[in-house]
């Protein structure tokens, strides 16, 4: 008789979720499901709306990263209206982008994955959280982390006139620039955010390399997958969070493919499973092979390793050298080792803060020329940005009053979920089996599969597959007289 484990809810993400897991008689795994058990309806609401409004409108899909749906979707509206964007709106829109990286990379490493590592995987689910975190390391610690966020949101505010929910990008361009006294009142704030970058590096050299069995998990636990990696690069192939090609590496290093934003339903799927409301993107040119691992396999990974291991090098030199240190310890370029995704999102966040003084010293970031208005309506437009989480893709469609026809969106979860399905049974078929009992610990681990994603499920269930479950009650004179159930 088949056994269930239900890990429900998931922890320590953004949305909701649970792991099922099914056990055989001698309790060996005999699958594992990660399922999302949620939905959002953007990709059919923003329909016949203005485009003009869909870069405000999305924004509210995810009160995480609405920076990333916010200029993805601005991109797309550019391209839907002739494309053309003055230069400095494109720095000033790059430079509040780089500000909400840090924001959102800090949040991750220090209230999402600390905890496995600072307080240790087994710990009591009570204190294994950012209270005791902070309870271990010290006031003085998280007083910094509360403080380089809060820098972070106040850059994005001078900027772009909010630090959430933005409202400040337009067709063509920008609604304001930056003055010299933005700049001035910015300046110290990046150099507050630059010294995080670097004292955040040491802390994890400090407790996670530090620790041999971390280093051991890290480089020879469950969290591998033979699978390819995406991401945005510039023309010297450095990762471009904010513009630039995808590119698609195997995880030997070689290239796949490299598409334009345009291109990307020539490169990229999406495979529908009848127990999950997400999709399953795939490479295209390869087609659906299942959840296979393997150099043939056409599954991927958008995470910040998948940046970096797509990436020949890193943009700033202070990011490149904590590159070099970062692959060295690994064993090379690319890396398979998933849980290096949290050692990643430190390695970005120093070409965040290095990018953010070269805005600060460019003497044209306080001109007046932030905005072009549209004359023309091409009538689609496909915009691609680097989320936090994976790489992000707005498509839309309109007419020739600029009213919007159709949307999808493809997240930077939506990409990864594949993988995050088959790390997540990978895992717990190597914890998990004959002899050995899951305890709580056991199930932290597997949790910490998908942790290393960083996953966004509200983000990521746009559009629904297939059907909704659905009960329907008839209630008469307090009683209750018909049920009717439509099950998945």
């Amino acid at each position: 008789m088949t056994r269930r484990i239900s890990i429900d809810p998931i922890t320590r993400l953004e949305g909701h979720g649970k792991i099922e897991i099914f056990l055989d008689d001698d309790g060996s795994v005999r699958d594992t499901y990660f399922q999302i058990p949620e939905l959002r309806g953007f990709e059919a609401f923003v329909v016949g709306r203005p485009l003009e409004e869909l870069p405000r409108i999305v924004t509210r899909i995810c009160g995480v990263c609405p920076a990333s749906h916010h200029m993805a979707s601005a991109k797309a509206v550019d391209a839907c209206f002739g494309g053309q964007v003055p230069p400095l709106a494109h720095k000033l829109r790059d430079m509040y982008y780089h500000a909400h990286y840090i924001h959102s990379h800090t949040a991750h490493f220090y209230a999402l994955a600390a905890p496995d590592f600072v307080l240790g995987p087994d710990a009591d689910p009570a204190t294994r959280n950012i209270l005791g975190v902070v309870h271990k390391v010290g006031l003085e610690i998280g007083g910094k982390v509360i403080s380089a966020r809060s820098k972070a949101q106040e850059i994005q505010r001078v900027i772009g006139g909010r630090n959430t929910q933005d409202i400040w990008c337009l067709p063509g361009g920008v609604a304001k620039g930056l003055t010299k006294d933005d700049l001035e009142q910015i300046r110290p704030w990046v150099e507050e955010l630059y010294d995080f970058t670097q004292f955040s590096l040491q802390l994890f050299r400090d407790v996670v390399l530090a620790n041999p069995d971390y280093v051991e998990l890290i480089l020879n636990g469950p969290y591998t997958l033979d699978v390819h990696n995406m991401g945005l690069v510039d023309e010297n192939n450095a990762p471009n969070f904010y513009d630039g090609e995808v590119r698609v590496v195997d995880f030997e290093g070689n290239e796949i493919c490299r598409y334009k934003p345009h291109e990307y339903a020539d490169y990229v799927a999406e495979h529908v499973e009848e127990w999950s409301y997400l999709k399953f993107p795939y490479l295209k040119q390869r087609g659906w092979k299942g959840f296979r691992e393997g150099i043939d396999t056409s599954i991927y990974c958008a995470t910040p390793l998948a940046r970096l291991n797509v990436a020949d090098r890193m943009a700033t030199p202070g990011a490149q050298e904590a590159f070099e240190e970062m692959f060295t310890t690994l064993g090379g370029h690319p890396s398979r080792a998933l849980l290096a995704n949290h050692w990643a999102r430190l390695v970005e966040m120093v070409q965040n803060a290095e990018m953010l003084r070269r805005y600060c010293d460019d003497p044209e970031i306080t001109g007046d020329d932030y905005r072009v208005v549209p004359e023309t309506i091409t009538g689609e437009g496909v915009g691609i940005v680097e989320a936090m989480r994976g790489t992000l893709t707005h498509h839309y469609t309109c007419d020739e009053r600029g009213i919007c026809t159709s949307a999808n969106l493809i997240v930077g979860t939506t990409n990864n979920n594949a993988a995050i399905h088959m790390v997540t049974r990978k895992v717990a078929q190597r914890l998990i089996g004959p002899g050995k009992e899951p305890d709580a610990g056991i199930l932290n681990m597997v949790e910490m599969a998908f942790r290393a994603f960083d996953p966004c499920y509200s983000c990521a269930t746009h559009s629904l597959p297939g059907q909704m479950p659905l009960e329907v009650r008839i209630h008469r004179g307090g009683e209750v007289t018909h049920v009717f159930r439509r099950n998945c």
